[in-house]
């Protein structure tokens, strides 16, 4: 039976993946054209473009990624490692991020450590494997092994969230110590004198820092230290914010106002204090941090601390830029902090009482 040959405009090819032979041979140019046509139209004229273009529309032809990562010697991936992608700060911090590296033809591999060292090593590790383009982190390991091993990589990096001496490498961060006073400030300003800081690990830079600004205004006030209770939890989670709640429904004398390390612990708490007939804020103030979605549209709106999560990952994603293209020329790392705001809303409206 004689074989059937192919149509003029539809080169012969096998089963499968379109390849960039077919597109030439359907177009009537060289392989290299081709490639030009797609990585350099400029070098290619306009009738040329246009053909190959129309090949490539008609066959599906999808270039090989690997292919051209092995001739880089990089992807074009960057990879953002997160602390916990369930809390919707770090989510808009990656939204901000994905925004600025997509704008720069950039695609970003977002990453949940979930606060653990050792699964943020092995997420490092993949980055490596993969030649990812430069990394964003929030580094769960408070021992600086993090920027080491990608210092060690030769990867470009962001600290996001985090500070670092900008000889060391390119960070953004919010003024935590600022953001605490401003709390505390606020609820020390409405005649409140046994508040509690319910927060996480003090090995976290940012739940540490949101303490000591506490204090800082609690000593500006000319209080004693005792004014200030720290109730740590483990995590910084809704779950730990409920059970955070139950513990201090459990103090004598119980505090009149509540500042927690960040929103989602608020919202547990203050599920724990409706459910226990608890008013707020009549018989406990209650102040978030990072001013999430959700914060104003609680069951009491949310008076919390703003962070700018949109810009602080557009930001981070800028600094990686500058350096990813530099292209041998000496790269200046600069240490960006931004500024927090304290927003106030009805969870913390009711003044104590002079007495």
């Amino acid at each position: 039976m004689p074989r059937s040959t192919p149509k003029r405009d539809e080169p012969a090819r096998s089963a499968g993946r379109v390849g960039i032979k077919d597109v030439a041979r359907g177009a009537g140019v060289s392989v290299g054209t081709v490639s030009n046509v797609i990585n350099n139209p400029e070098m290619v004229s306009e009738e040329t473009r246009l053909r190959v273009r129309a090949v490539i529309e008609r066959l599906g032809y999808v270039r090989s990624e690997s292919a051209r990562q092995l001739r880089a010697g990089h992807s074009r991936m960057v990879g953002m490692l997160v602390l916990d992608l369930a809390n919707p700060f770090f989510a808009e911090v990656a939204k901000g991020a994905e925004h600025a590296l997509r704008a720069a033809g950039l695609g970003v591999m977002v990453c949940n450590s979930a606060a653990s060292p050792a699964e943020e090593a092995e997420y490092l590790a993949l980055f490596a494997e993969q030649r990812i383009r430069g990394v964003l982190v929030t580094p769960a390991d408070t021992g600086g092994r993090t920027v080491e091993s990608l210092r060690g990589q030769g990867t470009p990096f962001v600290l996001v969230d985090r500070s670092l001496a900008a000889e060391e490498g390119c960070s953004v961060s919010v003024d935590d110590l600022r953001g605490g006073t401003l709390a505390a400030a606020h609820l020390l300003d409405a005649g409140h004198r046994r508040v509690a800081f319910v927060g996480g690990r003090t090995d976290l830079p940012q739940v540490r820092d949101r303490l000591a600004g506490a204090r800082s205004a609690v000593a500006a006030a000319g209080f004693a230290d005792d004014v200030l209770l720290h109730l740590a939890t483990d995590r910084l989670d809704v779950a730990a914010g409920r059970d955070a709640g139950a513990r201090l429904l459990g103090l004598s004398p119980r505090p009149t106002a509540v500042l927690c390390a960040n929103d989602l612990l608020a919202l547990g708490l203050l599920q724990t204090l409706y459910a226990a007939g608890v008013r707020v804020p009549e018989d406990i103030a209650l102040v978030g941090y990072d001013d999430i979605e959700f914060a104003a549209a609680a069951a009491v709106p949310l008076t919390s601390v703003r962070q700018p999560a949109g810009l602080l990952g557009r930001t981070a994603a800028d600094l990686l830029l500058d350096e990813i293209t530099a292209e041998g020329v000496p790269h200046a790392h600069r240490r960006i902090v931004l500024q927090p705001e304290l927003v106030v809303r009805d969870s913390s409206a009711a003044r104590v009482p002079s007495s």
